[in-house]
């Protein structure tokens, strides 16, 4: 394997023509050049140098050895300079795990923003439902997850997390448009105790939310039909399969066919969202800039 360092006593020996010229300008004896150079010819298994008295020549085979030698030590200067900002945090790569909803309202423009603020920065961004983004964070997965609180969720106190609130949104009632509260102000949830229900699928934060705030109004809701995905959700109400509670941001700019979105009457449930770091690099400069692009971006929504 050729040495990195003798290919640079190799280029410094080309440029300046003779041992001891190359010597001092790499801080080194003459003879520490000599064996450094005779070391290289070992290892590429060919002379590079012809003697001439004082000075030496470069072989055909060392001037086919240079030509790569400029490149290698270009990317090596390169990579050294990449390192040195890693190590800065200046430079890097950061993984994000997030639900749909929150990658769309949360991570995409972070991303935009980052990609401005600190170019030296690249997010990886990972589709993760229910709980499988903080699973992923606490095996190493990503650096980041972006979550929603439930009844599952790691404590506020858990040590293996540094948890940072990002919002709050309430949940609105999806109806079907000939729906009789479908021309209400607002919904009383325990209205809906008799319909049929549209949720997400069982694992889901928010499936949890759901039958926790049914469970708070007096019923059990009789699940027809399931999905993740809250546009399905509202075309499966708007084609009458039933009725639904959605995350109030998770519809915006989102068509809803003929089903019919209103606010409930309180207390209405709420989706808590946060961003979890691990405790180790939370003041890492990239994971920092990314919480914050994060807040910035769920300031606002």
């Amino acid at each position: 394997m050729i040495e990195v360092r003798r290919l640079r006593v190799l280029r410094a020996l080309a440029d300046h023509g003779t041992v001891t010229a190359a010597a001092e300008v790499l801080h080194l004896t003459p003879s520490a050049v000599s064996q450094q150079l005779a070391a290289l010819e070992t290892e590429v298994g060919q002379e590079l140098l012809e003697r001439r008295g004082r000075r030496v020549a470069i072989t055909s085979a060392g001037r086919l050895l240079l030509t790569h030698t400029d490149a290698i030590l270009t990317e090596v200067e390169r990579a050294e300079a990449a390192m040195r900002q890693h190590a800065d945090g200046a430079t890097g790569e950061v993984r994000v795990a997030a639900f749909a909803t929150a990658i769309s309202l949360l991570v995409a423009p972070s991303l935009a923003r980052l990609r401005s603020s600190t170019p030296g920065l690249r997010l990886v961004v990972r589709d993760a439902e229910g709980h499988q983004g903080v699973t992923q964070l606490l095996d190493g997965e990503v650096e980041l997850a972006v979550a929603v609180e439930h009844r599952g969720s790691p404590r506020p106190d858990d040590e293996r997390l540094t948890q940072i609130p990002l919002y709050a949104e309430p949940f609105d009632a999806v109806l079907p448009s000939n729906h009789p509260a479908a021309s209400a102000k607002s919904v009383e949830l325990a209205s809906l105790s008799s319909d049929g229900w549209v949720t997400p699928s069982v694992g889901n934060p928010v499936r949890d939310v759901v039958l926790l705030a049914c469970e708070q109004a007096g019923f059990q809701p009789r699940i027809l039909h399931c999905s993740d995905d809250f546009r399905s959700v509202a075309a499966l109400v708007a084609a009458g399969a039933g009725v639904a509670l959605v995350p109030r941001l998770a519809l915006r700019d989102s068509p809803t066919g003929t089903a019919v979105v209103r606010p409930l009457s309180d207390p209405a449930p709420v989706r808590r969202v946060f961003v979890a770091v691990r405790p180790g690099s939370a003041d890492h400069p990239l994971v920092a800039a990314t919480v914050k692009a994060l807040a910035e971006a769920a300031a606002c929504l």
